[in-house]
């Protein structure tokens, strides 16, 4: 079939609930629009949920089920998927981002996930679930697709990683001290290699810091570019070159502003001595 997109059931709850979606209508030999028909929706709709580009609503998985005969089953599986800790959009974000060439972070508050040593992560996610925002399960299903992601980086040839953190991440302490001499050390780390450009936007930016929200600009093997971003509830993955080029302007603009590379390092080592 011409343009079908292949389906990774790993990828997520909601890449799994899509790929049985497929296969049942596969089985019957429909269309999208034919079930859409069925199922009193469109056929946009169908491969949305498909691909794991809108979660399955209640409304729509009883419907499935009362189309596909599966009793209550896909209600079940539905409602995994809408009790996922991952946002809608993110997953996409992953399948471009394990095979982009650069890879472009600004972060506020926190330590960018590629980066994060794996106590720092098990902190956040441990705050997280002690606040009611997730549950202990939502936490590991996080915690595995960082550990997939932070793998990806070691392919060969590895990605070209350009990351500026404002002032406030490498600030904020999380977990023990011990945690964030860790993870300040990961950054060190993390500086000194071929493949990355490390730089602190300093609080003294002021209006001229370019972003008021974390965002991550990606270069793939083709030359072009997409862009994401997230509010607390959904992220969003944006191709549209007339919306993905303001941001890299407007990156490249905060790379000019930064402090360089060594004054950011001196930054980090005089907070390393700090937390010692």
């Amino acid at each position: 079939m011409v343009n079908r997109k292949e389906l990774d059931p790993n990828a997520s709850p909601g890449a799994r609930f899509g790929q049985r979606l497929r296969r049942l209508r596969d089985e019957r030999g429909w269309t999208q629009d034919e079930l859409a028909e069925r199922m009193g929706c469109s056929g946009t709709h169908i491969s949305a949920v498909e691909t794991g580009r809108r979660p399955p609503t209640p409304r729509f998985t009883a419907s499935a089920d009362r189309v596909f005969g599966t009793g209550d089953q896909l209600e079940r599986q539905g409602r995994a998927v809408r009790n996922s800790a991952i946002l809608e959009g993110f997953p996409e974000f992953v399948a471009q981002e394990v095979r982009a060439a650069e890879i472009r972070l600004f972060e506020l508050g926190i330590i960018p996930g590629l980066l994060q040593t794996p106590d720092y992560a098990a902190a956040i996610t441990t705050g997280a679930v002690r606040r009611g925002a997730i549950t202990e399960q939502q936490a590991e299903e996080r915690l595995s697709l960082l550990a997939e992601r932070q793998a990806s980086l070691e392919r060969t040839p590895a990605p070209m990683v350009y990351a500026v953190l404002d002032e406030s991440c490498i600030r904020r302490s999380v977990g023990s001290p011990g945690v964030m001499t860790a993870q300040l050390d990961r950054l060190a780390a993390f500086a000194e290699l071929p493949s990355t450009v490390l730089q602190v936007a300093p609080f003294d930016l002021g209006e001229r810091r370019a972003f008021d929200l974390p965002v991550t600009l990606l270069t793939l093997a083709d030359r072009s570019h997409v862009a994401y971003a997230e509010s607390a509830q959904q992220g969003r993955l944006e191709r549209e070159l007339r919306f993905v080029q303001p941001l890299l302007t407007a990156y490249h603009q905060l790379q000019a502003e930064a402090l360089s590379q060594a004054a950011s390092m001196a930054m980090i080592e005089q907070l390393r001595k700090g937390s010692q």
